[in-house]
């Protein structure tokens, strides 16, 4: 038993319910440096501080998972992070998948959305949101990362049963 996902475009309002669009498009913007740099300020709500966390910054070097453009991708697991909030920004202007569920116990392949996210979006996910691993769509997409860091296990993983099926996306 299969779900096929819609997958919609990433904006801020559709995104809102799962965390932030991290973008420069309608962000405040100081000059700063004597006039020769501009900052877009505050563009994600970073959430990483409970139980001792503390903020962490990383690369994730991504790999595509499926080669044949005609096969879907098959989303059989979710994950999330109890204890922090996780920020994702490309490093390449490339477009990516995000596939995300609201915040619940437990979850299935009816429970998902699916957004393509283009290369100068980044998203941050709100602290306990289920969401994929990583979904290139080139092997090589690096992102910046910005998570917890600190004690306690911090990632839960949900794997579907044969019973729930899985979703599918095809692009």
């Amino acid at each position: 038993m299969s779900r096929q996902l819609e997958i919609n475009p990433l904006n801020k309002d559709a995104f809102a319910p799962f965390g932030d669009v991290i973008e420069i498009e309608n962000a405040e913007r100081l000059m700063i440096n004597d006039g020769t740099a501009e900052r877009y300020n505050d563009l994600a709500d970073i959430d990483v501080a409970s139980d001792g966390g503390r903020p962490i910054i990383s690369i994730f070097r991504g790999r595509r998972r499926r080669f044949d453009p005609s096969e879907p991708i098959e989303i059989n697991m979710m994950e999330r992070h109890p204890l922090g909030s996780q920020a994702f920004v490309p490093l390449q202007d490339a477009p990516y998948l995000v596939v995300v569920a609201r915040i619940a116990d437990h979850i299935g392949p009816d429970d998902l959305y699916a957004f393509l996210a283009q290369g100068k979006q980044g998203v941050n996910y709100r602290r306990n949101l289920w969401h994929h691993p990583l979904l290139v769509l080139n092997d090589g997409h690096e992102f910046l990362v910005i998570d917890r860091g600190g004690p306690n296990d911090n990632c839960v993983e949900q794997y579907f049963t044969p019973k729930q099926g899985y979703a599918q996306l095809f692009l």
